[in-house]
């Protein structure tokens, strides 16, 4: 299922209103402020990213994002809200202006990628830490440390704390009157951490370059042979 917004592609953020868990008419200034960070982060134009449904009841305050990779020659204008393509995610920020304990802070951020691998890359034992290891550079949290201790990227404007997660890897067999192809091989990434300040765009933007190195994207300005 795919969702339309007015304008995801490019470097641009789509300029919609502010959606909350709580349906209240106005939010604190801080959620407005984190929120508007993220319409400034600068994504790669192979990612279609765009505002989806928050979940209920995790926070007063809540904001999601879906995102997914463009599959060549897909020039459709819908953005992903539970999609079957082949690399996929969502980021979803919360926030509890009273803090919560399990967080350390005030604002939560918790990812969700999914991205289909070739079978080579799924049978290797050391996927589960090269995926995380995708997570933890992005972020600036320095391989092996604890989930409690603050990590900030190089990169961009990025202050984090609190980060833990799970990677699995998985193989579909398909049977029958089915389709797709016989043998499928998944990789899943869960993760959540804490923001310390209220510039999030950064976060999305380490969330985009994990979802890019699980769909086996070549870093920016490298051109893949054949593809000039």
């Amino acid at each position: 299922m795919r969702r339309r917004a007015s304008d995801h592609r490019g470097l641009a953020r789509p300029t919609v209103g502010f959606v909350t868990s709580s349906g209240a008419p106005t939010e604190p200034a801080d959620f407005r402020a984190a929120v508007a960070s993220l319409h400034a982060a600068r994504i790669r134009p192979e990612i279609e990213v765009g505002p989806i449904r928050p979940p209920q009841r995790l926070a007063p305050y809540s904001y999601a994002i879906g995102a997914e990779v463009r599959q060549s020659g897909d020039d459709s204008d819908d953005v992903p809200v539970d999609s079957p393509g082949s690399s996929f995610g969502r980021l979803i920020l919360l926030y509890d202006p009273a803090g919560q304990d399990a967080w350390n802070g005030t604002m939560r951020l918790v990812a969700y990628v999914q991205a289909e691998v070739e079978a080579a890359l799924a049978m290797d034992p050391l996927l589960p830490e090269v995926a995380w290891s995708w997570l933890s550079d992005a972020l600036g949290v320095p391989a092996g440390e604890s989930a409690s201790t603050p990590g900030t990227s190089a990169d961009r404007t990025i202050d984090v704390t609190a980060l833990g997660g799970t990677v699995t890897s998985t193989t579909s067999v398909r049977y029958g009157d089915i389709a797709g192809p016989p043998r499928a091989h998944q990789l899943e990434l869960r993760a959540s951490w804490t923001a310390t300040g209220l510039e999030i765009g950064g976060h999305l933007e380490a969330f985009c370059e994990v979802l890019s190195s699980a769909a086996g994207l070549p870093p920016v300005g490298v051109t893949e042979l054949g593809s000039a």
